[in-house]
């Protein structure tokens, strides 16, 4: 019982990952097979890519709901630029700057106009989808040429894991050592539980909060790459509802939706968790209006449980005394702020 009670939700969100893998492998011999496994990490690239950056948007108190038509407008932009260079790294270029330029744009209007993160991203993601339009008209491009669309249907030095495991490893270490091992990530979680405070305490809070949009937007393009890639196209009504995805994969790992709270770890295995749910279902026959009845009792619950876990964590009180914690350690995934915040490290 002293054990459960010390349990935190950023520590049981791994343990759902694993005890998913393991049902379904009980209920559907397919679920554990390489094909799938590799369909399944493909399947998450792109959410994961942006819950990466997404993570600290949240944690610093800010939104972005602007991703997904980020995403597709990188990938229209790589699209567009390959049309008419015939280069694809020109194309590449092109998407990461859309994205840049895209979360560049968000920030200005947050920090400099001083304008509320929700209210800009829900314009700003009007904006940049019908730029999507106005590139690339009602249709989709393709097709790119195969050596680069290949990518997503063969594996790493010819094994089963798909390529865009490097990229999501590889950034998914990065933010994790930023968020949680730097300066850096101290003053995100600083900012998120009171820019007032951060400000006093001679944190540039504008400038980070600017960083971490312009950031969001070249996760968002980097996303849009993987999608084009995956889907060997480009077309303006891409990644539509890929923000929902990212936001409720990120607020079921524990991150606060009122900032100062979150981890890079459970935020990783939540995008885990929600892919292998929608991998089961899929091989279980669920149709694509079933899986949005699914994911949206997911996003629902993205909100519920982590307040029922801090509330039950409340309720039972602080651990015993004769077990002493290494190091300050998380408050509750709601109330209170993780280890590497300013608060717990007073």
């Amino acid at each position: 019982m002293t054990t459960i009670r010390r349990l935190r939700w950023d520590q049981v969100v791994p343990l759902l990952v694993v005890a998913t893998l393991i049902v379904g492998d009980l209920q559907n011999e397919n679920f554990l097979t390489k094909p799938n496994m590799a369909f399944l990490i493909q399947s998450i690239g792109e959410i994961m890519l942006i819950a990466f950056a997404m993570t600290f948007v949240i944690i610093a108190g800010e939104i972005d709901l602007s991703v997904s038509s980020t995403a597709a407008l990188a990938s229209c932009s790589l699209g567009f630029v390959w049309q008419h260079t015939g280069s694809i790294a020109l194309g590449i270029g092109g998407a990461l700057v859309t994205g840049l330029l895209c979360g560049a744009l968000n920030g200005v209007l947050v920090t400099g106009l001083g304008l509320q993160s929700l209210a800009v991203t829900i314009g700003t993601l009007a904006l940049y989808r019908g730029l999507c339009f106005a590139l690339l008209g009602d249709g989709r491009l393709n097709p790119f040429p195969p050596s680069f669309t290949n990518l997503a249907f063969k594996g790493i030095g010819g094994t089963w894991i798909p390529y865009v495991t490097v990229p999501l490893v590889v950034f998914g270490l990065l933010f994790g050592v930023v968020l949680h091992a730097t300066t850096f990530g101290r003053w995100v979680f600083a900012i998120g539980q009171s820019k007032e405070a951060a400000r006093f305490a001679g944190i540039p809070v504008q400038r980070v909060v600017f960083q971490l949009f312009v950031v969001n937007g070249l996760m968002a393009g980097v996303a849009g790459i993987a999608y084009t890639i995956r889907f060997a196209s480009a077309r303006p009504d891409g990644a539509v509802g890929l923000e929902l995805e990212v936001i409720a994969a990120a607020l079921f790992a524990g991150v606060s939706i009122f900032g100062g709270t979150g981890t890079m770890w459970a935020v990783a295995s939540s995008v885990l968790f929600f892919g292998a749910i929608r991998s089961l279902l899929r091989l279980n026959d669920f149709t694509a209006n079933q899986l949005t009845i699914v994911t949206g009792s997911l996003l629902l619950a993205s909100v519920v449980i982590p307040a029922l876990a801090a509330r039950i964590r409340e309720r039972a009180g602080p651990d015993p005394p004769s077990t002493p914690r290494h190091g300050p350690g998380p408050r509750s995934p709601v109330a209170g702020g993780p280890e590497s915040s300013t608060a717990d490290q007073r």
